[in-house]
C-alpha cells in the first residue's frame, strides 16, 4: 500500500511539473450540482458509464477517450484496444497515469460506497464530473447538454437533442391519437427474481408516449413484483429486454399459471433492444420505436 501511494504521488508530481493541469480552467456545475474546475480544452477523456460513452462517441469524440468502463466495449466506434477499467473499484494509480483532462463519471459508480470513489483522483488534481442516471427524458436532454458543454461540443450536443426530440415527437403525435390504450408489462429481469418499473422512470415515460399503459404505473421507480401480481393485472402486451437467458420470450410464454394472461394467449410477447432500453442516452429512440411497433403495429408500421 505504501509503495502504491508513493507511485501515485510520483505521478502527481510529474503531472504538475509537466504543466498537465493548465491554469486555463473554467468552473462548471455537474449534474449533481458540484462545482468543478475543468480545462477549457479537453483532449483526453475517461468515461465510466455506457450512457455517457454513447453521448461522447456520437459527439464525434471517440478518439479522445483514453479509458472506458467494461460495459461500454460494445459501443460502435470504440477503439478495441482502449483501456477498460473497473469503476466499481477504480485504480487511482492507473487513472492518474492516463493523464485525463476530465473524468465523466456516473452516479452508479457510487453504488455501495458512502465515499466518492474518485476522491483520491480528484485530490490529485484531475477533475471528475458526475452525471447521475436520469429517470426522465428531460433529464437525458440535460445530460447530453451538460456533456457537450464539458467537452466543448455545444452545437453537436444541440443537434443530438434536436434529432431525439424530433423522433420522440413523431411517436408522441401517433400515441396521442390512441384511445383504447393497451396495457404493458415490461420485464427487465426474469423469474424467479422478476423486476420491472413504475412511474418516475424514462421507460414508463416511453410506454406513455407510444399511447399505452404500464401495468405498474402506480408504483414508484424500480419494482420487484410477484408472479401473481402480473397475472392479476393481465397485461395485453409483454416486452422483455432480458438477454442473459436463452429464448426469453419463450421462457415467459411457458411459465406456470401465465397461460391465461392476454399477452400469452395472443402470442403478444416481444423483445426490445437491451442497450437502448436500459441506458439513459439519446439512443433510447431505437427501443421507443421497437416498443411502439410491438404494441400498436397497425399505427406505427404504416
Amino acid at each position: 500500500m505504501k509503495k502504491k501511494i508513493l507511485s501515485i504521488l510520483t505521478i502527481v508530481t510529474m503531472l504538475s511539473a509537466s504543466g498537465c493541469q493548465s491554469n486555463d480552467n473554467r468552473a462548471v456545475n455537474d449534474r449533481e450540482g458540484n462545482e468543478v474546475n475543468i480545462p477549457t480544452k479537453i483532449e483526453k477523456i475517461i468515461s465510466t458509464a455506457p450512457s455517457n460513452t454513447e453521448v461522447i462517441v456520437d459527439l464525434g469524440l471517440s478518439d479522445k477517450l483514453v479509458a472506458i468502463d467494461k460495459y461500454s466495449t460494445d459501443i460502435e466506434g470504440i477503439d478495441e484496444n482502449i483501456e477498460q477499467l473497473d469503476f466499481s473499484n477504480p485504480d487511482a494509480e492507473v487513472i492518474i497515469g492516463l493523464e485525463p483532462d476530465v473524468i465523466i463519471a456516473s452516479g452508479h459508480n457510487k453504488t455501495g460506497s458512502a465515499e466518492d470513489p474518485f476522491k483520491s483522483v480528484s485530490d490529485a488534481g484531475i477533475p471528475v464530473v458526475y452525471v447521475p442516471s436520469s429517470d426522465s427524458i428531460d433529464g437525458i436532454y440535460k445530460d447530453i447538454e451538460f456533456i457537450a458543454d464539458v467537452v466543448g461540443e455545444e452545437e453537436k450536443g444541440k443537434e443530438l437533442i434536436g434529432e431525439m426530440e424530433k423522433e420522440i415527437e413523431k411517436v408522441k403525435n401517433i400515441g396521442a391519437t390512441i384511445e383504447n390504450k393497451k396495457t404493458v408489462y415490461f420485464e427487465i429481469a426474469p423469474a424467479p427474481g422478476l423486476f420491472t418499473f413504475g412511474k418516475s422512470t424514462f421507460l414508463n415515460e416511453m410506454i406513455e408516449i407510444i399511447g399505452a399503459k404500464n401495468i405498474f404505473e402506480s408504483e414508484n421507480g424500480w419494482v420487484s413484483p410477484s408472479s401473481e401480481a402480473i397475472i392479476d393485472k393481465n397485461p395485453d402486451i409483454i416486452i422483455t429486454n432480458v438477454t442473459y437467458i436463452d429464448n426469453p420470450t419463450e421462457e415467459i410464454k411457458g411459465r406456470d399459471g401465465w397461460e391465461h394472461i392476454t399477452a400469452i394467449k395472443e402470442n403478444a410477447v416481444y423483445e426490445a433492444d437491451k442497450n437502448s432500453s436500459s441506458r439513459p442516452s439519446h439512443r433510447i429512440i431505437l427501443a421507443l420505436n421497437q416498443m411502439a411497433k410491438a404494441v400498436y403495429p397497425e399505427q406505427y408500421e404504416k
